[in-house]
């Protein structure tokens, strides 16, 4: 017979079933401010289906997400 106290399950963090469809990445990116430049890239992938044909904007992506990685300066 299971001693009192060991049947219990730990009931689910708050929040957890609610997020479970937000992307860490996606989220990750709104963050950055280059929300706009990641939308336009994913439009040409979608319309092209060839990175190699979107270097525009896998160029200007780039540049957002690399100037936003870059230490402040006061």
């Amino acid at each position: 017979m299971a001693r009192p106290g060991h049947a219990w399950s730990r009931p689910a963090e708050r929040g957890e079933e609610e997020e479970e469809g937000e992307d860490p990445l996606d989220a990750r990116i709104a963050r950055s401010g280059c929300l706009e430049q990641h939308r336009q890239l994913q439009e040409c992938m979608a319309e092209r289906r060839d990175w190699r044909r979107c270097q525009e904007e896998v160029r200007a992506f780039g540049a957002c997400m690399a100037r936003r990685q870059q230490p402040q300066r006061p």
